[in-house]
């Protein structure tokens, strides 16, 4: 069973019904640890997912995922390999592989591409100290070694490389994504 969302939950100067009826939106389900590619009221294509380990909230600092009513504000690393690594949202140079995998240990790999996702509910997951873009949350690739559909990350939303690939083809600036528990 699939939990439908209110279509008019936020009203904003850039969506006016959260999400548009006919239009593209993403839907990222932190209990089942999947995201689901929604047309309108058409659910299409499902995909792992693994989100923040210390679970759902908006708190700067907190490692935690936010939920709500997001948009795609960028999309990074278009036209870039698979497995590219990334460091403060700029290409490094590098192709992860298991030799870069062991140094250093533990690190939050940020691969293949980068969908950058900014609040659209002011005082919940936009403004102060509970913004998601200056929380720099994304939907991006990890290493094949990291769990889905697990709770793992450090907050952002993780995917792999083939699945956010092929969502990065669509989901351009603009495309709203309702993340819930």
């Amino acid at each position: 069973m699939r939990c439908r969302p209110r279509v008019d939950i936020v009203r904003t100067p850039l969506l006016v019904d959260m999400p548009p009826r006919d239009a593209l939106w993403l839907e990222v389900d932190l209990r089942h640890q999947h995201l689901v590619v929604w047309q309108g009221e058409e659910a299409g294509k499902t995909h792992a997912i693994s989100s923040g380990l210390a679970g759902a909230g908006q708190q700067q600092g907190s490692g935690q995922t936010p939920l709500g009513w997001h948009y795609v504000r960028a999309s990074i690393g278009n036209g870039l390999a698979p497995g590219t690594v990334f460091r403060g949202r700029r290409p490094t140079g590098e192709i992860f592989d298991e030799a870069l995998a062991s140094e250093p240990p533990g690190r939050d790999w940020i691969l293949t591409r980068i969908l950058w996702l900014c609040g659209l509910e002011r005082g919940f997951n936009r403004g102060g100290d509970r913004d998601s873009q200056r929380r720099y949350i994304y939907l991006h690739g990890t290493p094949p070694s990291e769990p889905m559909g697990v709770a793992a990350s450090h907050g952002c939303i993780r995917m792999r490389d083939e699945s956010l690939l092929e969502i990065a083809t669509f989901a351009v600036p603009g495309t709203p994504v309702w993340i819930h528990e």
